[in-house]
């Protein structure tokens, strides 16, 4: 059994008449210089918005973000379309909420499905006007048959190709509870001595075939940043603009890091990873770098915040502690509707076209990647849909201050139903109709907690989200009817809307492996 059920899709593939033939990149197809940007997106996993020097004074092990944000522009109010993984990346991906493209929450390595196949990608865009795709790392939005990036708008896929705690390696890192080690045979002698699992192997896939499963997770940041790179170069030596989506496995976990990033940093195996995907960010700007055009956006953020559940093996949001809620109980990150869950750090570098050492206070998001990006390439967004997702390529040229006047933050996962929209961000006020705290450090998950009317917060002095606005006030009650109008009408034009449904039905049949009469799926050396 290779990516897929291979008889399944080679049927499909025949019937269809359609066929994928991977990307070799040792052919290059020489063309003319089109003058188009090259865009690199580079999107960090449960990484806090305080996890940046940057951003909180208190980081110290992210010099080349923090360099790349002083020769850049740095977004301090930048958010995650969504607080979980699957979501939130099928947003970037096509410029709208899950309420519109299927995707609430998060697929399973048994996922027969994944991001819809009515819904157009960025990649496929830029495919459609002559760019070179490729994604390296983290996919989850399906890997079962066409939901697979290669048949998803992307010429070259190599990566995990959904979280990195989601099947067992040999040495598992960090994380709470500790993972236990696939085991290294397959009728389990080795477990005797040293306890294992029989939890199937995390794979590694390039393109549709897996080359290792399980995948060694201290060298793979190493790799992926190889294959970025020689993808860059490839696309060079054709002439063709490209497009680079890189989504490395930091900083969830389990933490795993190269030895020479070991005992680095005073905060632990976190800050040991936090600078290994430092340096990685660092040899991918070099990359840019050496292309006399200057013509490439490296646009780097999180997918939504840290991890908190996870205790010294996560991030910290900085000021954005929810403390409404971790006063009642509960995390006030990942999976809730808080700041620490969806304000994500971010920075957008161009030299010569972005200003240097800029910051943006504009209200903006990961949606808004899709839209600038085809506005820079100077293409068209996909017709017969709306979205959610602003052009803000005259923010990022430091041309104006333009960004959302209201945001919608989905349920992900700590209260309420998924993707249900009960949390409004309107200029700098924030409305809770839905409370809940996911599961903290300790173990405790704050209660789900309707509120009619709405929490409000003045995020402009609540940063903290501290103390909700008093009903009776002026303040509140002019904000009030603003935000039931924003509401009601994000509802209605979603309602009317060209939306998708994502099927998350699941068949022990869609779980990769590439050598079935081993315990755990174990084989290697397959390049």
């Amino acid at each position: 059994m290779e990516v897929f059920s291979v008889m399944a899709f080679f049927t499909v593939a025949l019937i269809s008449g359609f066929l994928y033939y991977n990307v070799d990149f040792n052919t290059v197809h020489v063309g003319t210089y089109s003058g188009k940007p090259n865009f690199i997106i580079i999107l960090a996993d449960d990484i806090g918005w305080g996890d940046l020097g940057a951003n909180w004074p208190l980081t110290k092990e992210t010099p080349n973000l923090d360099k790349m944000a002083k020769e850049g522009m740095r977004f301090e109010d930048f958010h995650a379309a969504a607080s979980t993984c699957s979501p939130s990346r099928a947003s970037l991906l096509t410029g709208r909420l899950g309420l519109r493209n299927g995707v609430t929450h998060n697929f399973a390595r048994s996922s027969v499905a994944g991001l819809p196949l009515n819904e157009i990608t960025l990649a496929q865009v830029l495919k459609e006007a002559n760019y070179s795709t490729a994604v390296i790392g983290k996919w989850h939005l399906g890997h079962h048959g066409y939901y697979h990036p290669n048949f998803r708008g992307f010429d070259y896929y190599f990566g995990i190709p959904y979280s990195n705690d989601m099947g067992c390696t040999d040495d598992p890192g960090f994380d709470i509870p500790p993972y236990l080690p696939c085991p290294r045979d397959s009728v389990m002698k080795s477990c005797k001595h040293n306890p294992c699992t029989t939890d199937v192997a995390l794979p590694l896939l390039e393109n549709q075939r897996i080359i290792e499963q399980p995948v060694n997770l201290s060298s793979l940041a190493e790799r992926y940043v190889d294959k970025a790179i020689q993808f860059i170069q490839q696309a060079r030596k054709s002439l063709h603009p490209f497009f680079l989506y890189i989504a490395p496995a930091h900083m969830h976990v389990p933490l795993q890091c190269n030895s020479r990033f070991a005992n680095t940093s005073k905060r632990g195996p976190y800050g040991d990873s936090l600078r290994e995907l430092d340096h990685v960010i660092g040899r991918i700007l070099e990359a840019v770098n050496t292309d006399f055009h200057k013509n490439t956006l490296v646009w780097f953020a999180g997918d939504n915040g840290p991890w908190s559940e996870k205790c010294e093996f996560s991030g910290t949001a900085g000021p954005f502690v929810g403390a409404w809620q971790t006063n009642k109980g509960g995390s006030s990150t990942k999976r809730t509707t808080w700041e620490g869950g969806h304000r994500v750090p971010a920075i957008a570098y161009w030299p010569e076209k972005i200003p240097a050492n800029s910051t943006s206070s504009s209200l903006l998001s990961t949606l808004d990647i899709f839209s600038t990006v085809i506005s820079l390439a100077n293409t068209s967004l996909p017709p017969n849909r709306r979205y959610d997702s602003l052009d803000i390529t005259e923010v990022l040229l430091g041309q104006s201050d333009y960004g959302h006047k209201a945001l919608f933050h989905p349920n992900s996962g700590a209260a309420g139903q998924f993707g249900d929209l009960k949390t409004i961000r309107l200029k700098q006020y924030k409305a809770f109709y839905l409370t809940g705290g996911a599961i903290a450090c300790k173990g405790d998950k704050g209660p789900e907690e309707q509120h009619d009317p709405p929490l409000i917060f003045n995020l402009l002095n609540d940063t903290a989200e501290r103390l909700p606005l008093d009903p009776v006030t002026p303040e509140y009650r002019a904000v009030l009817p603003q935000i039931k109008a924003t509401l009601n009408n994000i509802l209605l034009d979603i309602a009317t809307d060209n939306i998708s449904l994502a099927d998350y039905s699941h068949d022990p049949a869609a779980i990769l492996c590439c050598q079935p009469k081993h315990v755990v799926c174990r084989c290697e050396n397959r390049t």
